[in-house]
């Protein structure tokens, strides 16, 4: 009886934090499709980014007039505000890949279609122009993104670029006062459950360790300050053999719904302990085209039984305790690395942010829904936390604005391929990873 009240005497209790979720943005409620082509969202993105940098630009350069691209007068100085569109040379084209498909020679995919010759246009809804000068790289920039470009026209009737203004980190909601209190949110992306790379005995550690059924005291001290739980993406992996547009068997049919099956177990246990937010990604079971819509709760009977469990957009955006987080599911980022180079991939995630777009390249090369009178990828409000997930390792970073914002970058790496969660402390905004391995002896 005595060692009973001893134990409930030390009965842990979980932390507890206020959610938010600003998921609106994303979601297609109204929306009808009505056959409407993609200018729609380029003349939005122009519109809401022109009065934003038409407001910048006397503070960047007062002396000089702001005229558009039909305005420009030979060797006369000005600023003029359009969306770039990159000229690629080894872009992808439908029609090349219908001719090649009936040739002998294999189509081959490169990781990244830069090529020296590439150019830039700047387009606004007077004209375009074509753009010289050593200031603008093509390297940096995609199509989809506006700038203000100051330059002159010359003799040749490109436009001589001699100086770049970009939007700049958003304002960012303060932050909240530092409580003290160590409160942690854990990441976790590219499960694949169901996929020859998947380890369910490693996935089963993470959430032991999670719900407080691993380690000693202090294990499970640590564990129940962990608040939140998001899994960015590519949860379940589907046999690509099954995929292949045919009716299925009856036998096939479950072979399909065992992984989401499987998936629904795991996050069951989660939920029963935690707050669990759900996103597509680009392998899961949800609509293809930016923004992915919830996955559907009937595919998880288990765990959306419980109020924990959340089925989010991606991009997701919400508030922990007033700290607001804004992520993907990586494809925004993939894409920008095919058609453009950085150092790593926290540069395009720095560079999403300064170009005031989370996904600047669609609809070009990414696919998004035809919206007509919005852009909701555009960003107005800057995160204290901006992740994206199915990356290939772990990295992170803390960028600091012109006007005091802090941003903490993460990159999270694909669980299935490096057994390693990542995990942020409210607090102070550091992080940290959890790796799990499961390696056993011949």
């Amino acid at each position: 009886m005595e060692a009973m009240e001893i134990d409930s005497q030390n009965i842990l209790q979980r932390k507890q934090a206020t959610y938010t979720s600003m998921d609106d943005t994303f979601e297609i409620h109204k929306e009808t499709y009505r056959g409407q082509q993609y200018s729609q969202i380029y003349y939005t993105r122009l519109h809401l980014m022109r009065t934003l940098l038409y407001s910048l630009a006397p503070n960047w350069k007062p002396h000089l007039p702001v005229c558009t691209i039909l305005e420009l007068e030979k060797d006369r100085e000005c600023i003029v505000v359009g969306t770039l569109y990159k000229h690629m040379k080894l872009k992808p084209c439908i029609l090349d890949e219908y001719s090649k498909e009936r040739s002998v020679t294999p189509l081959v995919k490169p990781h990244n279609f830069m090529h020296p010759d590439d150019t830039l246009v700047l387009e606004d809804d007077s004209g375009r122009v074509k753009l010289s000068g050593n200031v603008l790289l093509p390297s940096i920039y995609v199509t989809g993104v506006v700038v203000a470009l100051l330059g002159k026209e010359t003799d040749a009737g490109d436009f001589l670029v001699q100086d770049v203004l970009e939007a700049g980190l958003p304002p960012q909601i303060e932050h909240p006062l530092k409580s003290g209190e160590d409160k942690h949110v854990v990441f976790v992306s590219g499960l694949s459950v169901g996929g020859s790379t998947s380890n369910p005995l490693q996935f089963q550690l993470l959430i032991d360790h999670i719900t407080g059924h691993l380690g000693d005291e202090k294990e499970q001290g640590i564990a129940a300050e962990i608040v939140h739980v998001v899994l960015a993406g590519n949860s379940v992996e589907f046999p690509r053999g099954l995929l292949n547009g045919q009716n299925l068997a009856s036998k096939d049919q479950s072979r399909l719904s065992e992984p989401i099956k499987e998936l629904d177990i795991f996050l069951t246990q989660v939920a029963a302990s935690l707050p669990l937010d759900i996103m597509p990604g680009s392998d899961d079971p949800a609509n293809f085209s930016l923004p992915q819509q919830p996955l559907n709760r009937c595919l998880f009977p288990g765990s959306s039984a419980y109020n924990t469990f959340r089925s989010c957009t991606n991009p997701h955006c919400f508030e922990v305790d007033n700290i607001r987080f804004l992520g993907t599911s990586g494809q925004n980022i993939d894409d920008l690395e095919k058609y453009s180079e950085a150092k790593d991939k926290l540069e395009f995630m720095e560079r999403t942010l300064r170009w005031r777009h989370l996904a600047p390249t669609t609809p070009n090369t990414l696919g998004c829904y035809p919206f007509v009178d919005r852009d909701p990828f555009f960003i107005d409000s800057c995160p204290h936390v901006y992740f994206v997930g199915n990356q290939d390792k772990y990295k992170t970073d803390l960028i600091k604005g012109s006007e005091g914002q802090l941003v903490r970058l993460i990159c999270i790496p694909k669980f299935c391929d490096t057994g390693v969660a990542v995990v942020l402390n409210l607090r102070n905004l550091e992080c940290h990873t959890l790796s799990f391995g499961t390696e056993f002896g011949s």
